[in-house]
């Protein structure tokens, strides 16, 4: 049985469309869907339980504002299921979601002999709301994560385990795949199942999501140096930017830093006002990784001083 489970925090608008493609699955298999609400503010719960006839597969739960990590905890702790799904709340899959899952596991499973595998779907960014499905493929839509909880498919035991997600990421960034990583450490195999697709939707690139961007990527830095304190591997180390091929990477993209949020706003608005916000946010990622390598060494650096 497959037990969905999805976080949210404030994302009714979005909420509403993954779960009514939730809904309509070409699936023949009972199968629920676990939403933990993280103390959303927008009225998710409320909503939710007026319309629970709509929605007969959701299981709602809710906690405090303790974070994704938490979340997804408490959904694998309630599932009912022996196969967990992870999406976030901005994903809309296909009708074939949960039917590309189980076939790539049962071929899994007869080719490996065992469990000892997930499946990982495809995840396609768009910021189409009204048709968040009809985005094509891109380049940039590829993943090299080995365990993200973005579109993943795993037996619950393994889940358990491993130990869950680790609450002490309390900031943005890398929990998904720290528990990757002890998942691997148990022998787990990834077994990519394209045909399971997820459109994630975000909103189209402003020039007003900057600071909060921006934000985001300092957090990831601290964020990652805990990653690194828990497996110190030079894996690690390629996966969170704390590299000196990074830094004179992202060094010399940004011009030292010249190429920032203030000197690319002309052209990031210039793309944005010929339809082309999600060329601007690439452009934007010079300067936004800039900040998390330098993110990542201040907090690294901070550690080392803490520990004299």
């Amino acid at each position: 049985m497959f037990s969905v489970v999805i976080p949210t925090y404030n994302r009714k608008p979005i909420l509403e469309k993954c779960l009514r493609a939730l809904e309509k699955q070409a699936w023949s298999e009972p199968y629920e869907v676990v939403v933990v609400d993280d103390g959303s503010t927008d009225g998710t719960v409320d909503w939710l339980r007026d319309r629970s006839a709509e929605f007969p597969h959701v299981n709602l739960f809710c906690q405090n504002h303790l974070g994704p990590s938490a979340a997804r905890n408490l959904g694998v702790e309630k599932a009912q299921g022996d196969m967990i799904i992870f999406i976030d709340s901005d994903l809309v899959v296909l009708s074939t979601f949960l039917q590309s899952h189980g076939a790539a596991l049962a071929k899994g499973r007869q080719e490996l002999g065992s469990d000892r595998f997930f499946t990982y779907g495809r995840v396609i960014n768009t910021c189409n709301f009204d048709q968040p499905t009809a985005e094509p493929y891109k380049v940039t839509d590829f993943s090299a994560a080995f365990f993200a909880t973005g579109n993943v498919a795993i037996p619950k035991h393994w889940l358990l385990e491993a130990g869950l997600f680790d609450t002490g990421f309390q900031l943005y960034g890398w929990e998904d795949l720290e528990l990757g990583v002890r998942l691997k450490n148990l022998g787990l195999k990834l077994i990519k199942a394209p045909e399971a697709v997820g459109y994630h939707w975000h909103p189209p690139f402003s020039l007003a999501q900057i600071p909060n961007l921006i934000d985001k990527e300092i957090q990831r830095g601290r964020m990652g140096v805990l990653f690194y304190q828990k497996h110190p591997t030079w894996e690690v180390r390629m996966m969170i930017q704390m590299t000196w091929i990074h830094k004179v990477l992202w060094g010399l993209l940004s011009l030292g830093g010249l190429l920032n949020e203030k000197t690319m706003a002309p052209l990031l608005q210039w793309l944005i006002d010929r339809g082309q916000p999600q060329l601007a946010l690439e452009a934007a990622r010079i300067f936004l990784n800039w900040y998390n390598v330098r993110g990542v060494y201040d907090a690294y650096a901070e550690l080392k001083a803490q520990s004299c």
